[in-house]
């Protein structure tokens, strides 16, 4: 259906969407089964880089037909919603820390690509951060090096005046729990800001290791909260980590949503996706499931992003103030179109009505 004219009164506003994370160069290539011998990869694993790993990346590079991507789960999802949106350009904000490189020079560029308004604290103590994806078949080992991105330091970037204010000029907030290992006080900052001012605060569980050996950076931004991401293994770890001595997905998202909430303004909102499985979130004081788009198991290339994917769908939506049910079918939409792909990558536009 054609927009209404009130629609065409109340476009987004450049820099709506404020994320902040782990920025991570993929770079992927078709290699050989000798090449993960060498390295002792298996065929579809992720993992931390090694220093038996080094010489991997100066070699993935040297592959004949090497991608690179922009990658790092919020920096993914921030850029799906800047896709879904399409115009203006912009709306998206991401923030997270590179190294003075070559590797750097292409996120910089990607993220320009992408039309997303990315601003990098840049140091050369550390390279980039990369992620290398050795493809061969169906399958992709993940080899990640934060590196450059573990650096990002709040005092140096976050609270400079013309970065916070850009802070200031979002209404909806995302950040993966994955940066809990990075900069917790940065997080707190933004979500202290988020709740101050009534606007919208996500986070991701990211990793069951983050419910478990980050629990308590991970509670102490709980209650600044509106939204809570996770998937269902995710939200297992946390109710186990939590002690809430139930395995049901929907009364984890009961137990989550009612932890507590400094913003009273505004009842928490839990959304569980759960693969090909019905997606569970929260609805008031129900919890309401969520069918997944249908898809034949054959043009499933690539389930990583999938995730990142659903959220950047989902903050399309929200940072337009669309009503729930629309976020989570736009999140729906977003993960079907990347799961078809190698990478969180997407095609020119999207066909989402």
């Amino acid at each position: 259906p054609a927009l209404g004219p009130q629609d065409a009164l109340v476009p987004v506003s450049q820099n709506a969407l404020f994320g902040m994370g782990n920025p991570l160069l993929d770079i992927s290539a078709v290699v050989d089964k000798d090449f993960l011998d060498k390295y002792g990869l298996k065929p579809n694993d992720q993992i931390l880089a090694e220093e038996k790993h080094k010489a991997l990346f100066d070699e993935i590079v040297k592959k004949s037909k090497v991608e690179y991507h922009a990658g790092g789960s919020t920096q993914n999802s921030v850029k799906i919603a800047q896709w879904m949106i399409q115009e203006p350009h912009k709306v998206a904000t991401f923030f997270g820390c590179i190294g003075t490189d070559h590797f750097g020079e292409i996120l910089k560029q990607k993220a320009a690509e992408a039309h997303v308004d990315a601003h990098y604290y840049e140091q050369s103590q550390e390279p980039t951060g990369t992620c290398a994806a050795c493809i061969t078949g169906d399958n992709r080992s993940l080899v990640a090096n934060l590196a450059a991105a573990n650096c990002y330091n709040k005092e140096k970037h976050l609270d400079v005046d013309c970065n916070w204010s850009l802070v200031e000029k979002a209404r909806v907030y995302y950040i993966a729990g994955f940066f809990l290992t990075v900069s917790p006080e940065s997080i707190l900052k933004v979500a202290k800001h988020a709740s101050d001012s009534n606007k919208i605060f996500g986070l991701n569980l990211s990793a069951p290791f983050i419910s478990q050996f980050f629990k308590e950076p991970l509670m102490k931004v709980m209650p600044y909260v509106d939204i809570v991401f996770g998937n269902e293994t995710e939200a297992a770890t946390f109710a186990k980590e939590q002690g809430f001595e139930t395995e049901d997905i929907a009364e984890i998202a009961r137990r989550v949503q009612s932890l507590p909430k400094v913003n009273k303004n505004r009842q928490r909102i839990v959304v569980f996706t759960q693969g090909r499985e019905d997606t569970v979130a929260t609805v008031g004081d129900k919890v309401k499931i969520f069918p997944v788009l249908d898809i034949d198991q054959n043009d499933i290339v690539d389930t990583n992003g999938a995730g990142d994917a659903f959220v950047g769908g989902f903050l399309s939506e929200l940072v337009q103030e669309k009503p729930l049910e629309e976020c989570i079918r736009a999140g729906h939409y977003a993960a079907n179109v990347i799961i078809r792909r190698v990478g969180c990558t997407f095609p020119e536009k999207p066909d989402f009505h």
